[in-house]
């Protein structure tokens, strides 16, 4: 895809959002205005049985490479200050010392794990975000189980191993990269717990908060970009914390909700909040906590029964202050974790109106409802009510579904004015924290 840009002299902070379908980057001023962005696209992963997923990682680093070469053709009078990267959390690889790929990596929704899991389980806390097969540590140990016993070798996540490629610095992980590898983010250390699972040779990240200074830019890199001053590589994060930074959520009771396929609350804490059983974790963000949980309901349900086209048509003709008159809990199949716990909840979607538009308008406001409940029950385990919500992904477009879900919450909720990971990852390279204030 060609760059787009609007270049004048200065510097420039840049943000790199690893996906799973492609690699995009930003370029932003010191006021946070974006000034050029480039995309390259990836292939899929590789599924070679269900429940695995892997992909090359040199793939990656050429998606950043032809990134980047774009970026830097958009930005000819700008010089940039520093780069971030944010990339798909619980993705991992097993590295040489000197950042070699030892194999695919396994990406963040890869299952395989499930005996290693199993023994997470006897070993970790309860709560603990490590637990899982599709979490790091589990995939960590699967990699082990395949590798030659004693050789050296280091663990790291795909934002990790990018940076290291930039800088020729490997080994170094973020608080947010590492939480689902078992890092404690509460005390800023490995527990022992984890490192008993560990085998001789095998070497956890050093840990640091996102933002941090990890070295320069590759000279060679920089000069084939066309950067003549040193570039600063910061440490990075996941592409969900990313994505709260661009939303704006800076102070406690700033809340984002995302309306993809599934419905996911995040909100920010004086506090952590963990609930296992709810599938509730927190991030650190700065010197506050980033608490989230995820519904099964959200936009692929309204996809079973509408086209976007038809989604955007009939909204305009519901009236968002009008209630529907029905309580539907909108569920693609049974079960539900977050805000209730059951596996058995089966999806309430009856009775069905004949007009296609008070289908709809029904659907939307189950979600709605769905949405309230999951900020009470986050409120109810130790997070503060929302004081006022951002939207992001496709539902945030919707006008009327905001002012149905402003009605229903009682608060203020808005279309944030950025969604875009890598935007976030340039906010976060631009200010070097996640704390409230700038560092």
């Amino acid at each position: 895809m060609s760059p787009s840009a609007r270049s004048t002299q200065g510097p420039a902070w840049i943000g790199i959002d690893l996906g799973t379908s492609g690699c995009r980057a930003v370029a932003i001023d010191d006021a946070g205005r974006e000034l050029a962005c480039a995309r390259t696209c990836l292939a899929e992963p590789l599924s070679p049985a269900p429940g695995r997923h892997e992909q090359d990682p040199e793939l990656w680093w050429q998606a950043v490479l032809d990134t980047l070469t774009q970026l830097g053709a958009a930005l000819p009078d700008r010089e940039p200050v520093s780069i971030c990267v944010d990339a798909t959390s619980a993705t991992l690889l097993l590295t040489t010392p000197d950042g070699e790929p030892c194999g695919p990596a396994l990406m963040y929704n890869d299952r395989r794990a499930l005996s290693e899991a199993a023994a997470i389980d006897r070993a970790a806390p309860t709560e603990s975000p490590a637990c899982g097969p599709s979490a790091s540590l589990a995939k960590l140990l699967h990699l082990i189980g395949r590798y030659p016993q004693g050789t050296p070798a280091l663990a790291l996540h795909q934002a990790d191993w990018i940076i290291g490629r930039l800088t020729g610095h490997h080994g170094v992980s973020d608080w947010n990269n590492a939480l689902k590898l078992g890092y404690d983010a509460e005390h800023l250390r490995w527990p022992d717990w984890v490192s008993a699972l560990i085998p001789e040779g095998i070497r956890l990240p050093q840990v640091v908060a996102p933002g941090d200074p990890i070295g320069t830019l590759d000279a060679t890199l920089a000069n084939r970009l066309g950067w003549r001053s040193p570039v600063q590589v910061l440490a990075g994060t996941t592409d969900s914390t990313a994505a709260v930074i661009a939303a704006g959520a800076r102070q406690p009771g700033d809340a984002v909700t995302c309306l993809g396929s599934t419905l996911v609350l995040k909100i920010l804490s004086e506090r952590p909040v963990t609930a296992s059983a709810y599938g509730i974790y927190s991030h650190r963000f700065g010197d506050a906590w980033l608490v989230g949980g995820a519904s099964n309901s959200g936009g692929a349900v309204l996809r079973r029964y509408f086209s976007d086209t038809e989604i955007v048509s009939l909204s305009l003709g519901i009236d968002p202050k009008r209630p529907s008159g029905l309580d539907y809990y909108p569920l693609i199949g049974p079960g539900e974790r977050f805000p209730r716990n059951d596996p058995d909840l089966a999806p309430r979607l009856s009775p069905r109106p004949s007009e296609p538009r008070d289908f709809l308008h029904a659907l939307l406001e189950g979600i709605a409802r769905i949405e309230a409940e999951g900020y009470a029950r986050l409120a109810e385990l130790g997070a503060p009510p929302p004081r006022r919500i951002a939207s992001i992904g496709g539902g945030a477009a919707n006008p009327t579904w905001t002012a149905m879900r402003t009605r229903i919450l009682g608060i203020p909720v808005m279309s944030a004015e950025h969604q875009d990971a890598a935007y976030g990852a340039a906010l976060l390279a631009l200010h070097r924290s996640l704390a409230l204030d700038a560092v």
